[in-house]
């Protein structure tokens, strides 16, 4: 009992401290994404804080941290710029039309979870996840060189000089201290990321150092600052924004391209977290979790989010397991924008950046390399493919291509299987037994096995090693009979599903006389029921 209670005592620890170090790497996520998509980073802000209380609170995935983040952010971008166009200057319609389809993207996803649409992510092969996996990272090493810039006359340019060495110099001491720490025995179970992001702001404030902090980053980009208020219902979404047809064709594209890419993103990042956690998280109850979240989002104003991958990382590298890590961090956000604005503003940039540059080496599927020679060429293609789209549009579009691009592969390799062996019984009936998978990809290799024109007068097409799979298969059963009958030649079938005889049946009535029923082969009854086989040998 003593046991159960110090565990349970120490995860909270872990899970509070884990907490405030993610807290704190949202802040400038979440402004960073809002500037992106043309809103002011309060908008942001309080999207990280609502959608990161509600997924933890009811998602399928404890220790995931969910939030605004850059693959919404720029489709948020022509939204926000069409609306902003169709209403009248100064009046920032296209704000109200990007809250408007927030509410509808979460009714979409809500929708995606109760007809249990999650469960498709386990389609996604393991060359497209690892794929993901590069791809993100180097989406967030990327994102993350923009910090080294500064404002110089409403332009960014690249640091130079004392500031750029300055800044690499915070950055590497930011990761030396996530590396060294755990290396320490007695320290092994301290945060380093959130040790590390007090110590380098510690010296950066008492030595009084000229860096660019979480202030001047959202001074930079045009923020007044990180102080803001409670989060309030915005009913004037409602006003503004008529509830038309042309308003519903307006947003529909956009709120399912932004639902399509919160749900895949999400899920992938749940699928990371199970693999990192050796659980197994709740795909469907995510997908109700994410929905639910947008819906709230847009009706206080928020702009709407996903699950972040960079953040989740830390969260779990961090010992964060349960759910109070990922409430601690939504409700840290709030209280830094209530009342620690302007110490959170005095965190300098740096540290932040080193630690998600230890994420991109945390993430980064490093092992990728080591198989590069040893997986098949396709699986390398796939790899490197979603890996280079992630980079160059956008997760949806990558990890779409990657599954596409996989079952091209798979139905190819299959239809190659197709074979027909063939032999004459003593009787001169000629038979063909046929080995591989039949659909849609292996037909025209199936047809071409057969010569009606020079067969013998009896034909028979034996499928004991042969699984037929779809309509196209079917089909292409019912013209090869018809071929053979054409020309007065006699056919059966022998050791077809029990499925594939019912639908034949179904299709005409003369499969009766063509299929064979009455078989004594033990491999035709385990192929064809092979529940009842598992069921006789449980009862034994």
């Amino acid at each position: 009992m003593t046991e159960f209670i110090e565990k349970r005592v120490s995860n909270v620890r872990n899970d509070v401290l884990s907490g405030i170090t993610v807290a704190l790497a949202l802040v400038p996520e979440a402004v960073a994404f809002a500037f992106v998509a043309g809103v002011d980073p309060l908008i942001g802000l309080y999207a990280a804080f609502m959608i990161g209380l509600i997924t933890s609170i009811f998602g399928g995935r404890p220790g995931m941290i969910s939030g605004a983040t850059g693959a919404l952010a720029v489709v948020m971008v022509s939204l926000v710029a069409e609306g902003n166009a169709m209403g009248m200057e100064g009046e920032n319609l296209g704000l109200y039309y990007l809250f408007a389809t927030v509410i509808l993207m979460g009714i979409i996803q809500i929708f995606a979870g109760v007809l249990k649409l999650g469960k498709f992510v386990r389609l996604i092969p393991h060359p497209v996840m690892m794929g993901f996996v590069n791809g993100l990272a180097i989406v967030i090493f990327l994102s993350q060189l923009g910090m080294f810039k500064e404002n110089v006359g409403g332009e960014k340019v690249w640091l130079q000089g004392h500031q750029l060495f300055l800044m690499i110099g915070l950055v590497a001491l930011t990761m030396l201290i996530m590396w060294g720490l755990p290396q320490i025995k007695q320290a092994k179970k301290l945060p380093e990321a959130l040790i590390a992001i007090l110590v380098v702001s510690s010296i950066v404030i008492f030595a009084n150092l000229d860096v660019a902090t979480v202030g001047s980053f959202i001074r930079d980009g045009g923020g007044e600052g990180l102080k803001g208020g409670f989060p309030m219902p915005n009913f004037e979404t409602f006003a503004k924004v008529p509830f038309t047809i042309e308003t519903i064709k307006f947003i529909l594209p956009y709120a399912l391209i932004l639902a399509a890419i919160g749900l895949i993103e999400s899920l992938m990042t749940l699928n990371l977290i199970d693999d990192l956690t050796e659980t197994r998280g709740n795909t469907n109850k995510e997908c109700i979790a994410q929905g639910s979240a947008n819906v709230v989002t847009g009706l206080f104003g928020g702009m709407g989010g996903c699950a972040m991958i960079g953040q989740s990382i830390i969260n779990i590298k961090g010992g964060g397991r349960g759910r109070l890590s990922g409430i601690v961090a939504a409700v840290m956000l709030l209280m830094f924008i209530l009342f620690g604005s302007s110490y959170i503003e005095q965190v300098p940039i740096a540290a932040l950046v080193g630690v998600m540059f230890m994420v991109v080496i945390g993430t980064f599927a490093w092992s990728s390399f080591r198989i590069l020679n040893k997986i098949p060429k396709t699986d390398l293609f796939v790899l490197i493919l979603v890996s280079s789209l992630t980079v160059i549009f956008d997760l949806a579009i990558a990890v779409i291509a990657g599954v596409i691009v996989s079952a091209l592969v798979f139905s190819w390799e299959n239809a190659t299987r197709i074979r027909a062996r063939k032999r004459m019984k003593d009787d001169g009936t000629k038979i063909y037994e046929i080995w591989g998978p039949l659909f849609f990809g292996s037909i025209a290799t199936f047809n071409e096995k057969f010569d009606v024109k020079n067969d013998p007068d009896s034909v028979e097409i034996d499928f004991v090693e042969s699984r037929v799979s779809d309509h196209s298969a079917l089909e292409a059963i019912f013209n090869i009979v018809e071929k053979y009958e054409a020309v007065g030649k006699q056919i059966h079938l022998k050791h077809l599903s029990e499925e594939c005889k019912e639908l034949l049946y179904k299709s005409s009535p003369k499969f009766r006389e063509v299929i064979v029923e009455d078989i004594d082969d033990p491999r035709y009854h385990l192929a064809a029921n092979p529940e009842s086989f598992t069921k006789g040998l449980f009862e034994k």
